[in-house]
């Protein structure tokens, strides 16, 4: 059965910073570099075989995927980048401190806006700071959101899960998807199933890739973290 390995990006700059980073390309730290060189140690010592990688165009994931691949001995692996596995875009909050901003806002409403399924944070206005318009990874794109939810994030990842990815693991290949915490929660809602209230308490830790073996259904037979003293929970494989 094939084999999908999961891997968040390591810690980047603005995870380290507390802000909201979404489509911002902010690089890793030196621990998010080393979390990514560990990570691809664990994947060298397990029985995952990763024949080829997919990834977002944002610079923490990318780098991730080849610290990850040099650590396996494995930098020869093809690779795909595409926007549509890019993190969510949190809108306006795009840049701010989560901490001022629970204390401008309220934590519960900044929580809804942070982990409800399906409200997005305020809009980004045209022409700020942080208007990807321009930008010329998103020109197949047409215009790129100025806010998402996590389910309007699905929206755009599940053409890629469905027309590309899941094809290949249907082909025999074993993949490794080395993207963001949103993006990579909506692949597992849609591939476990999972409830959209189970959903938004769903944490995909930074650094530890998540090994999922699938049946020729697509269905989950199996999914485990390499590193057991840093897994989260995963519905239905407690």
């Amino acid at each position: 059965m094939p084999i999908l390995a999961l891997l968040r990006h390591g810690q980047s700059q603005w995870n380290l910073e507390n802000r909201f980073t979404g489509w911002v390309d902010v690089d890793l730290t030196p621990e998010g570099e080393a979390q990514a060189r560990r990570a691809g140690t664990l994947l060298r010592a397990s029985e995952a075989r990763i024949e080829r990688v997919h990834t977002s165009v944002l610079t923490r994931a990318i780098r991730t995927a080849n610290l990850a691949l040099e650590s396996m001995g494995e930098l020869w692996l093809p690779m795909t980048k595409d926007w549509r596995l890019n993190e969510r875009h949190y809108g306006a909050l795009t840049g701010l401190n989560k901490a001022e901003t629970a204390a401008r806002h309220g934590e519960d409403q900044v929580r809804v806006w942070r982990r409800a399924y399906d409200i997005p944070p305020p809009p980004l206005e045209p022409g700020s700071a942080y208007d990807f318009a321009t930008d010329r990874r998103y020109a197949a794109a047409g215009e790129p959101p100025a806010t998402e939810s996590l389910k309007t994030t699905l929206v755009r990842v599940l053409p890629y899960l469905e027309g590309v990815i899941l094809p290949e693991l249907q082909s025999g290949l074993n993949l490794m998807v080395a993207a963001h915490g949103n993006s990579l929660r909506a692949i597992l809602k849609q591939l476990m199933n999972i409830s959209d209230t189970d959903i938004t308490g769903l944490e995909i830790p930074t650094g530890n890739p998540l090994i999922l073996t699938l049946g020729a259904d697509a269905a989950v037979r199996d999914a485990r973290y390499l590193d057991e003293s840093r897994a989260e929970p995963l519905p239905g494989f407690e």
